[in-house]
């Protein structure tokens, strides 16, 4: 079926919702048509072996408790309907159609009808039934043919994904958190692939996928359908979870569907209700929400991090509330199989905030400073911008693993494909863009190559840290009396607990003093006398002026006070040392090679401009970025002046041309 059928055959399900109009707001068309389309699958698949399941069934009654193994195997599918009722005969007591229908559901399997319930369909059956629409609707889709000799469980992933981006549409929610267009996956699936060819065309060779945010399974089924193509003969076992109700329906069905152990996809959030305690991995994928807050499970992630730490699954740090993209990939990482059992594999779909959010030092960094200085960011895939159905920003891949090549072994590959795209002839919500076969093909020989051009940079690990060091310059006072020092000291706390006779006391000797300027705050403090406590402290900062010229003020151990307004912060590259990842990183910037690296770049970059500057090495923090952008940039110089100004005088020569018809 080519994808123009697919909309077709999704537009001919979709008109099913001229029969809501009236009963329904367009945004919950989909209440009814996602389920009713499951359903209709279902019946479409079983309907083959209906009557020997039907007949089998009436054999083991009363001689076996548990007889789905066996109905499952006669109806050659892990589900089954015990029911003697079919998308036909319902129709055939238009009075009792809603009973009749909620009997035939009743009539599935146990995992069938879990699919069935995340819809919550049953309100559906209820309020269609009341708005006496029921009989219409379930003909309507009687008529539609969705048997797998029609339409193929591949077809039928694209079909799904098709008719949920038209519900997402209409009901102003983001497709994007459901699925991800095809040729991403497809590319993602190449990347991911492009270092086990050898190992994956071997007969029998089973693997297991994990997407932690699976939405309708879409990348699980490009992940099989590629594995496929390259190997009849190799299984891949699907897992995932997702928190939608709806799509862990679509997707668990599609899986039931596909002969895959539909209990592998799990229904909850994969951070509070992780589905998959304990499991690990060969591959793992996920496009996870953009900019998403983890507010609602708060508790639960920063309960794990602070009793667990590294033994959890957050451990190197927590991003900000409002984005937990890196919450994924942290969870996604504590199910790689450990090197020793073979090493895994992880692509990931990121917006652009994990790759510099954050300062040295913060939740993002940290994390950051973890997967690369353990040597797991093997790549990082720029694409084009307008590629996703909700949105139009740029977006990444990033690809981890913990069983690099031994040429990329302490390095980290950019690759630049922002440019390397086709146009769509209609655009799909805010997808204006798509990456073409050529285009796939391309990316995947510019990453697989592993050789440097103008689309690609490789990196040590250590290219992508650097220290944080905070700069001071001494503090330079000098101490002066003016005629507003008084009313300045009248504005503070302390000054209003004084008695009366005080404050005029103090005000007479501040006033006598009016136009004393020293760089000695002894010689003032001479002249002005005591000051009671709780003013002393005001009355000096009012009275402190700095003065480049003044004295350097030191503190009692004749060390230099550090001037806050003068302070200071610059980025050190990090030595070219071997990076070994520590949770602690005191030692390392203690260490020689740390602080030479700190004094050559003071001398080079600091002192010449500000000589009493020194460097404050406790506040000192190790901080990773990717500015991948940066490493990409190329400089277009401007347009030369008398080019510009030949345009505008075009122009001015138009407007006035166009001013003259107008007052003509």
């Amino acid at each position: 079926m080519t994808e123009s059928a697919i909309r077709n055959h999704a537009a001919f399900i979709w008109s099913v919702a001229d029969l809501l109009r009236g009963n329904y707001k367009q945004s919950e068309y989909g209440k009814v048509i996602l389920p009713l389309v499951v359903l209709r699958r279902f019946d479409s698949v079983l309907e083959s072996t209906k009557q020997a399941v039907l007949k089998r069934q009436g054999e083991l009654a009363g001689r076996i408790e548990n007889v789905e193994p066996v109905l499952q195997a006669v109806a050659g599918q892990q589900f089954y309907n015990v029911s003697p009722l079919d998308f036909r005969r319902l129709l055939d007591d238009p009075a009792n159609l809603a009973d009749n229908l909620r009997a035939y559901i009743g009539g599935f399997s146990s995992a069938a009808r879990d699919v069935i319930e995340k819809f919550d369909f049953n309100a559906q059956i209820t309020r269609l039934d009341k708005a006496n629409v029921l009989f219409l609707v379930v003909s309507r889709f009687a008529d539609i043919d969705l048997h797998p000799e029609t339409v193929s469980n591949l077809e039928m992933g694209y079909l799904y994904e098709e008719l949920i981006r038209r519900f997402s549409e209409l009901s102003n929610e983001t497709a994007g958190e459901h699925f991800t267009p095809r040729e991403v996956i497809r590319l993602m699936v190449n990347l991911l692939f492009i270092e086990d060819e050898d190992a994956l065309t071997k007969p029998g060779i089973v693997r297991t996928m994990l997407d932690p945010a699976c939405g309708t399974g879409g990348m699980l089924s490009v992940a099989e359908d590629h594995l496929r193509a390259m190997n009849p003969e190799a299984r891949l076992e699907s897992f995932g979870q997702e928190l939608n109700g709806e799509t862990y329906a679509i997707c668990r069905s599609d899986m039931m569907l596909k002969g895959q152990d539909a209990s592998h996809i799990v229904y909850g959030n994969s951070f509070s209700e992780d589905g998959h305690a304990g499991a690990h991995f060969d591959y793992l994928m996920a496009n996870p929400p953009f900019g998403v807050e983890w507010k609602m499970v708060e508790d639960e992630i920063r309960g794990e991090a602070e009793t667990k730490g590294f033994a959890g699954r957050f451990g190197a740090g927590l991003p900000r509330i409002n984005d937990g993209s890196f919450l994924f990939l942290q969870h996604m990482i504590s199910k790689m199989k450990p090197p020793s059992e073979g090493g895994s594999r992880v692509a990931i779909v990121f917006n652009g905030s994990p790759l510099f959010t954050g300062a040295a030092g913060s939740g993002e960094s940290e994390i950051r400073r973890w997967i690369i200085e353990n040597d797991w960011l093997e790549a990082v895939v720029a694409l084009p911008d307008q590629l996703f159905y909700n949105t139009g920003i740029s977006t990444y891949f990033w690809i981890v693993t913990n069983r690099k090549r031994i040429e990329r072994r302490g390095k980290v590959q950019l690759v630049d494909a922002r440019d390397l795209f086709v146009k769509m002839r209609k655009s799909l919500g805010n997808k204006r863009k798509e990456i073409g076969p050529e285009q796939i093909d391309e990316i995947t020989r510019l990453y697989g190559e592993f050789a440097e051009s103008d689309r690609v940079k490789i990196f040590p690990n250590e290219a992508f840290g650097h220290m944080r060091i905070t700069v001071e310059r001494p503090l330079r006072l000098r101490w002066e009396v003016t005629t507003d020092t008084v009313t300045q000291l009248a504005e503070e706390k302390g000054w209003l607990k004084l008695a009366a006779t005080e404050q005029a006391d103090i005000a007479a000797r501040l006033t006598a003093l009016v136009g004393t300027s020293t760089t000695d705050k002894a010689v003032l403090t001479k002249k002005l006398g005591a000051i009671p406590k709780g003013v002393d402290k005001p009355l000096w900062d009012i009275l402190a002026v700095r003065d480049p010229e003044a004295p350097v003020v030191e503190k009692r151990n004749h060390e230099p006070e550090p001037d806050s307004d003068l302070r200071d912060s610059e980025s050190v590259p990090l030595p070219p040392t071997p990076l070994k990842w520590e949770p602690d990183t005191t030692a390392r910037l203690e260490s020689l090679e740390y602080r030479s690296a700190v004094g050559d770049y003071m001398q080079a970059e600091v002192v010449p401009y500000v000589a009493d500057a020194w460097v404050d090495y406790d506040k000192t923090k190790i901080g990773y970025e990717i500015p991948l952008t940066r490493h990409f940039y190329k400089y277009v110089p401007p347009r030369p002046l008398a080019e510009i100004a030949a345009d505008i005088k075009a122009l001015e020569a138009e407007i006035q041309t166009l001013l003259a018809e107008v007052t003509a």
